[in-house]
């Protein structure tokens, strides 16, 4: 129901088309909160920072900013929800469901954090970069997810030598790792087991990347 619903979406991006199909629309919303709280619920077992969150506190809008953009479509095609500690905006690591038709999949990590953030991820790279390539080459996580994804710098970020033991990782500038979902597991359900497993596998990750930016001692932090 949520992928034809998305397609029509697609085919017809325009104001006229949606309100004509507002009841759909709601009706199809409704069907993904209710698969958000239950992901939501699984994911708050072993992050109990979200226990008290509701679905629609992880869930995006549907209409699209295009105030700066070229493309004046008013609605995203997709939906999507992320599931961090410290809510939808946080700089923290994050869980993220993108579905849409022909294009669905599992992400989590930190996309394009503020330099501040990026800085000190960097430098829990520098100090413990092997804890990192651990989990990231872990036989299980590697073969769900692969290798790390995000832009990446041309060259050495400032503070760092070439030479640097772990410096193909502190040249990121993203920390994402992803797994793709296929329609069938949409419109069956089954997606929602898969990404309870696959969300789990991030847990090191994520924490990882949490201790890097986690409060310091006087109060400078952003968690």
């Amino acid at each position: 129901m949520i992928l034809k619903f998305l397609k029509e979406l697609g085919d017809n991006n325009h104001k006229y088309w949606m309100d004509a199909n507002r009841d759909w629309y709601q009706s199809v919303r409704m069907e993904f909160l209710e698969d958000v709280d239950f992901l939501l619920k699984a994911i708050s077992l072993w992050e109990p920072g979200m226990s008290s969150f509701k679905a629609k506190d992880c869930v995006f809008r549907q209409n699209r900013d295009i105030r700066f953009s070229a493309n004046k479509d008013p609605y995203k095609t997709n939906f999507a929800a992320y599931f961090s500690v410290g809510g939808k905006k946080s700089n923290g690591p994050g869980y993220y469901l993108h579905i849409q038709p022909g294009q669905s999949f599992l992400a989590g990590g930190i996309w394009m954090p503020p330099a501040d953030v990026l800085k000190k991820i960097r430098q829990e790279i520098d100090y413990s970069g092997k804890d990192l390539l651990e989990i990231l080459e872990e036989s299980a996580f590697k073969k769900t997810f692969g290798s790390l994804e995000g832009e990446q710098l041309k060259t050495s970020p400032k503070g760092y030598e070439a030479d640097h033991p772990h410096i193909e990782l502190l040249r990121f500038k993203s920390f994402i790792v992803s797994t793709a979902l296929t329609d069938d597991e949409i419109n069956s359900g089954k997606f929602k087991e898969k990404a309870i497993v696959h969300f789990k596998k991030m847990k090191p990750f994520h924490d990882f990347l949490a201790r890097a930016i986690e409060e310091t001692e006087d109060g400078d932090g952003l968690l």
